[in-house]
Parts: C-alpha cells; structure tokens; sequence
C-alpha cells in the first residue's frame, strides 16, 4: 500500500525514536548497560558474516533476551566501524507498522536516513516478525532483490518461526536458537565467577579440565535460585519479578504460547485442555510418562495427547527423552518416555519456588541438568529403563548412546544427595547398566560432595549437581565456539 500524510510522518518519526544512534553513534544507555549473554559471541559472527547472502533468524522461548541481544550485536556493529546510518532496526509488533511489508518498511527508513535511493550495505533487524503474515515469503524475497543488505529477524513463536524457516526459507535462512540461561550463564550474570575454580580430572585414563567450587553452599544456595527464577534474565536480576514469579512468567510466557502462538499455528480449539496437559506435565517434570497414563491423568484423548506434546516440544517448552533398554537397545515402539519443561523455572511459575530440600527437588535438579544438555546439537541423549516379569528392575537417569554403534558412550546418575557417596554399592541398577555395557566409569551427582570412588570394576565420579550444571553449560558454549573455528 501506498503510505502517505499524516501516517507516513508517524511512521519516519517512530523509525528515528527507534533508531537513535542514527544521531547518537550509540544504543540507548538501559541497553548498553546490560550484561551480553554468552550466545552473543556465537551469534554476533553470522551477523556480520556479510560473504553468506542469507538471512538469519534468531528465535527462542519468550524473554530469554532476544530483543537485548539484537541490541548488543548493533553496538557490536557500531564498534567495529559500521556506519550506524546503515543500521536499521524494527519492531514489527509495533501497532503503527501493522500491516505494512518488510520492503515498505525497508524503504521509509532508508528515506528517513535521507538514503531512499541507496540498496547495499545495510544491516536491517525485524524483531518479533512473527506479527506479520507471510513474513517468511516477505524476507525471502528480500534476501533475493538485496544481496549487498543483511537482513536479521527474531521471533517468539519459536515453533511457527522454525516450521516456517525451513519450509519457505531453504537456502535463504540460517537459524540460531537461543535457549532459556543456563546455569553457567547465570553465573556470568551477576557475576559470580569468584565462585568457580578450575580442576583436574581423571578421566578415561587420562586428565580433563573441569570445574570446582571455593564454596558449595553459596553455589548451591544460587543453584536453587536457578532452578526456581533463573532461567530468564529479566528475572534473575528483579526480586520484585520472584516475588510474584507467577504474574511474571506464567502469564507473560506461559499463556502467550499456550493460549496465542500455538493456537495460531496449529489450529488448536481446546486451549484449556493444552493448558491443563501442560500443567500436569510442569508439575512431574523429570517423571516417565505412558500415552495411556497420561490420557487417564490429564483428560485428553490419546490421539490429541501426541499431537499437543509434539507442539510443546516445537513452542520449546518441553523435551522429551526416549527409553533405551539395560543393552542400550532403543525400543522398537515407543512405550513409555520422560518429559522435562527446558526451562525449571517454568514449575515455580506454576505453582511455587523450591526449597533445597523439598521433595520435588531430586526430579528438577534432573530437569535443570537436563536443561544443561538438550542445549547440545548432535547429541543423543536417552535414559535406560528395563524390567524383568513386570517389575522395574532399574534405571539411570542419562546415557548418552552412539547411535551408529548402538552403544552407550557415558552415563550420568543425577542424585540430590551425598548418601551415595559412602553407600556406593546401593547404586545397583547404575553399576549393573556399566557392567553389561563394559563401561568403566560414571557420573554420580551429589549435593555437596567431589569424590571419586573406586569399585571392583569401575570407578564412580561424585560431582555436587551445581558444578555439574555449571561444566555442562560451559562446555556447550565451548563447543559450539570450536564449531565455529573461534
């Protein structure tokens, strides 16, 4: 449509309000203040890589700092010599743009800059692009007519972002999701890195580094503050946020993907019903699930009941873990699986914080280990599960399985609590899963102890689960950097 008059003075007057470095050279100060998440050292570079005409679209769970990061890497721009009249940022959630297309918008801030007829050179950010329709048959078309601008989009509806990206975007997109904060980025944070020490470990006949803590009971108290408010940076630095957790996430993050994003991209009518499944599941985090118990529990039909956990894993919300048997067999058919929310706050949310030693602790610190991992790409990670006439005969929490091999390669046991130190042999469906596998060696997680045991045949690594979480985190961080040639 052709914008003229008035609503084209509203609009180039809110591009400059959005855009201040245009004049200033530099962000807004509430921004700039803000701590980078360490996602930011791997995103920043597929943004500035101008030789790959792609775009690329950041998405990700609701306030994990999508917007924040957008704004970090366009101070990285302006740091590094980009001229910031080429840098043009839009929120398309803003009501004023309704309805008007990425390319308009494209050219009414280039006619704002005074460089209407100008094309290359510009970096362009459209946040929250999931409120325009089409968005991906609009920026595709984008790429493609302006191959010297580099577009970047964000998007909350992880779900529909990502269905979207790869259906319409093929060859023309390169998706980063960012994840909700782990543990070890929540250290970084508020600071807290005076926590942590680095380690020698022995391990598979050889040395690893690894980390230790100078104090277990503050890395333990903030584990607990982690697993109930950490996940979001927004509220890991407002105690007026975890005072009332619920009004923060539950209706600003929850009900917006259960009740809007879903409901919008899969035509779900029941809303209710989807919330009332994920409640349930919130509630048992870490818990094995039947599609036949869960139908009975939460009052959905079976056949539904896939289908709105297949949308929850897709919105982020949740993570399902399939079963490996005592051989590290997958099963043929799915049986029975564990769920876990990819973000522990998530329960608090719900229902409310945790305290160190609350029932419900032992499967959360299993959910936010969890969280820790899932981060990972290319990694298969199951739980192993048998039984013998009926009975549960044992299982161990993680296995990380080589797929090609059918082989297990590392098994973790996430136990809050050091009784297993002294009582290693009460570990026996651990000790017997390493046996027949001829694994030699395990991790065990305990709340405050760093101890190896040695058995008859394998040895058994007791790691505190706050250290545990924090190595996962940075070890993920690492991996995707090597993965990068940084």
């Amino acid at each position: 449509m052709k914008i003229t008059g008035f609503l084209k003075e509203q609009i180039l007057s809110r591009l400059k309000f959005d855009n201040p470095w245009w004049v200033t050279g530099k962000i807004a100060d509430d921004y700039h203040q803000m701590k980078h998440r360490l996602y930011m050292d791997l995103f920043c570079p597929m943004v500035t890589d101008t030789s790959v005409k792609r775009g690329v679209i950041l998405m990700g769970p609701r306030r994990v700092g999508k917007t924040v990061m957008l704004y970090h890497t366009i101070e990285h721009l302006i740091e590094t010599g980009v001229n910031p009249q080429k840098i043009i940022y839009l929120s398309i959630d803003t009501p004023i743009y309704n309805n008007i297309s990425l390319e308009e918008l494209f050219e009414l801030a280039r006619e704002a800059l005074g460089q209407k007829e100008q094309y290359s050179g510009f970096y362009v950010f459209y946040d929250e692009i999931q409120y325009l329709k089409d968005w991906e048959v609009h920026l595709k078309s984008l790429i493609d007519s302006f191959r010297e601008t580099k577009f970047v989009a964000s998007g909350s509806a992880a779900a529909a972002l990502r269905m979207k990206s790869r259906e319409s975007g093929a060859g023309r997109f390169s998706d980063f999701m960012l994840p909700p904060l782990t543990f070890h980025e929540y250290i970084h944070l508020l600071g807290l890195n005076q926590l942590i020490i680095p380690k020698k470990l022995a391990w598979n006949h050889s040395e690893i580094d690894v980390y230790d803590t100078i104090d277990i009971g503050t890395l333990n108290e903030h584990f607990v503050n982690y697993i109930n408010y950490g996940g979001y940076p927004e509220i890991v630095f407002s105690e007026t946020m975890q005072a009332n957790p619920g009004q923060f996430i539950r209706h600003d993050i929850v009900d917006k993907v259960l009740l809007r994003d879903l409901p919008s991209l899969y035509g779900i009518n029941d809303t209710q019903e989807l919330n009332r499944l994920f409640v349930h599941i919130a509630y048992r985090s870490g818990g094995e699930f039947t599609y036949e118990n869960l139908s009975q529990e939460s009052g959905v039909k079976k056949e539904t009941l896939k289908k709105y956990i297949q949308y929850l894993e897709a919105a982020f919300l949740i993570k399902v873990v399939n079963k490996i048997d005592m051989n590290a067999r997958r099963f043929q058919r799915t049986t029975a699986f564990k769920i876990y929310l990819t973000n522990p706050s998530l329960r608090c949310a719900l229902f409310s914080p945790l305290r160190e030693m609350d029932e419900a602790m032992g499967n959360m610190v299993e959910t936010a280990i969890y969280a820790q991992w899932i981060q990972r790409d290319n990694t298969e990670i199951y739980y192993a599960n048998w039984k013998s006439g009926g009975r549960t005969e044992g299982e161990v929490d993680m296995v990380g399985l080589n797929v090609i091999k059918q082989k297990p390669y590392w098994a973790v046991e996430i136990k809050w609590s050091d009784r297993y130190v002294e009582q290693s042999g009460e570990l026996k469906a651990l000790l017997q899963f390493l046996e027949i596998n001829h694994l030699s060696e395990a991790i065990v997680t305990s709340i405050t102890k760093y101890q190896k045991r040695e058995m008859d045949k394998v040895s058994l690594q007791f790691i505190p689960s706050a250290v545990y979480a924090y190595i996962v985190g940075k070890n993920t961080i690492e991996r995707k950097q090597m993965a990068l040639g940084m």
